[in-house]
C-alpha cells in the first residue's frame, strides 16, 4: 500500500491503542476529579442473610482449607448460607465437603460436568440469603471482606459489589518475579476504582463478588460468563456495580503462561458471548456513560489483536520505505521473540519480568485472536476447567 496510506493505518492504530490503555482511564480520572464515596460500615444487628456460593470441580487439594477461612470470616454464623456446588467432581471433593456438614456446609452435587455457569444456575433454588456471595476454592478471601462487601448494598443504587483481587505468588519468597499477570491485576483494580467512582465498574471479579438476590435469580444461558453478565444484569435493571477495596481477595497466579493461556481463551470467548447477549448495553442513547466505559473497557480492548495485526502490516508496507520503521519492527521482532522465551520458559523457574512481561502481553493478545475465531465459528468455549493455583502461603 501507499506510504501515506500505511503512515495513517498505522497512526490511527498506536492512537487506537494509546486511547484503550492510557486515554481512556485519564478521561475516567478528568470526569471523576473532586469525587469521593466512602462505603458506610456494615452494623452487626442490621447484616442481611447471605449465601456464598462456592462452585468447584475436583478441588480436593484446596476445598478444605478455602472451607476453613470461609467459617472463619468475620460475620454471624446465624446469617450466612455456604453452598459448595460440585461439578461432578472425581476426586474425592464431594466427600471432604461432606465432612464440614455438621459445621453449616451444604452440597449439591451435579449428576454429570455441565460448567460453571450451569453449576451457579442449578444452586439458585437452594439459596436463602437476601445477598448472594460468589467466590472461588482456590483463592483467600480476607476475613472482613464479607462485612465489607455487604456494607455496599447500604446504597440503594447498588446491585453488585466486587471484590478486590490481588495477585499473589510464592516465587515473590524465593526472590522471583511475579510478572506480567500481577502487573495487570493492579492495573485492571485501579480502572475499577475509577469507573466505581463515575458511574458503575462493567464486569465483576469472578474470585469474589456479591449481588441481590433478585439480581442472582435471573437466568443466565450456560455458554455465557455470570460474574461479566451479573454487571451488565445489575445495570440493565437500574442498579450500579461498583468495586469494594476493603473486599479483599487473594489470587494465586496460574502455575504456567500456558495455563493462564488456556483460562484467557475461555474466559474471553464465554465474554464475548456475553456482550453479544448483552448489547443493548452498548446503546448511548438508553445507557449514557456507562454504555461508553462498556465499549471502552472491553469493546476496544477486544479489538485490539485486530487493531495489531493491522498496525503490523502497516508497519512492514512502510519499513520497504523508511529507516525508523525498519527500527520498529526489529524491535517488535525481539518483543515476539522475549514473549516466545517466556512461552518456553520451565514452569518450575521464576520468570525474569523483561521475559514474563511481553509473554503476558503477546500470549493474552493471541487468547483474544483464538477466542473471535470461536466466535466467528460459532463453536462456544472450551469445557470449565478451574485454573489450579499453588496454595496461598498463609503468612
Amino acid at each position: 500500500m501507499p506510504p501515506p496510506v500505511s503512515a495513517l493505518i498505522l497512526a490511527l492504530i498506536v492512537g487506537f491503542c494509546l486511547y484503550t490503555y492510557l486515554g481512556y482511564p485519564a478521561v475516567l480520572k478528568l470526569l471523576t476529579l473532586g469525587r469521593h464515596s466512602e462505603l458506610r460500615p456494615a452494623r452487626q444487628e442490621n447484616l442481611p442473610r447471605i449465601s456464598i456460593v462456592l462452585p468447584v470441580y475436583n478441588e480436593a487439594a484446596v476445598i478444605a482449607a478455602t472451607l476453613e477461612r470461609i467459617l472463619a470470616a468475620d460475620y454471624p454464623a446465624d446469617r450466612r448460607q455456604i453452598l459448595v456446588v460440585s461439578d461432578a467432581s472425581t476426586d474425592g471433593t464431594d466427600d471432604i465437603v461432606a465432612g464440614f456438614a455438621s459445621r453449616g456446609v451444604e452440597l449439591l452435587r451435579q449428576p454429570a460436568r455441565a460448567g460453571k455457569t450451569a453449576a451457579e444456575n442449578a444452586a439458585r433454588a437452594r439459596l436463602s440469603g437476601e445477598i448472594i456471595v460468589n467466590t472461588d476454592a482456590s483463592v483467600r478471601v480476607e476475613g472482613s471482606a464479607l462485612k465489607a462487601l455487604v456494607a455496599a448494598f447500604g446504597d440503594e443504587s447498588v446491585g453488585l459489589a466486587s471484590g478486590r483481587d490481588v495477585s499473589v505468588t510464592n516465587f515473590v519468597q524465593q526472590g522471583g518475579d511475579g510478572g506480567g499477570e500481577g502487573a495487570y491485576v493492579g492495573y485492571e483494580m485501579w480502572i475499577r476504582d475509577l469507573e466505581t467512582a463515575l458511574d458503575g465498574i462493567v464486569g465483576a471479579s469472578g474470585c469474589l463478588y456479591a449481588i441481590r438476590a433478585d439480581l442472582h435469580m435471573l437466568p443466565v444461558p450456560e455458554e455465557l460468563s455470570r460474574d461479566f453478565s451479573a454487571a451488565l444484569t445489575a445495570r440493565a435493571n437500574g442498579y450500579r456495580a461498583v468495586s469494594v477495596p476493603k473486599a479483599i481477595c487473594y489470587v494465586p497466579r496460574g502455575r504456567s503462561l500456558h495455563q493462564e493461556y488456556r483460562r484467557k481463551v475461555r474466559t474471553i470467548t464465554r465474554g464475548l458471548a456475553t456482550l453479544v447477549y448483552k448489547r443493548a448495553l452498548l446503546n448511548p442513547l438508553r445507557y449514557g456513560l456507562f454504555s461508553w466505559m462498556l465499549f471502552s473497557h472491553k469493546v476496544c480492548r477486544w479489538l485490539l489483536p485486530w487493531a495489531g495485526l493491522a498496525g503490523v502490516a502497516a508497519l512492514a508496507s512502510l519499513a520497504l520505505t523508511f529507516q525508523w520503521a525498519r527500527l520498529l519492527l526489529a524491535g517488535l521482532a525481539a518483543v515476539l521473540g522475549l514473549a516466545g522465551l517466556g512461552w518456553l520458559w520451565p514452569e518450575e523457574r521464576s520468570v525474569p519480568r523483561i521475559v514474563a512481561l511481553p509473554a503476558y502481553v503477546v500470549a493474552g493478545n493471541v487468547a483474544l485472536l483464538q477466542a473471535w475465531l470461536r466466535l466467528f465459528t460459532g463453536r462456544s468455549a472450551p469445557v470449565w476447567e478451574p485454573t489450579r493455583r499453588d496454595a496461598i502461603p498463609t503468612n
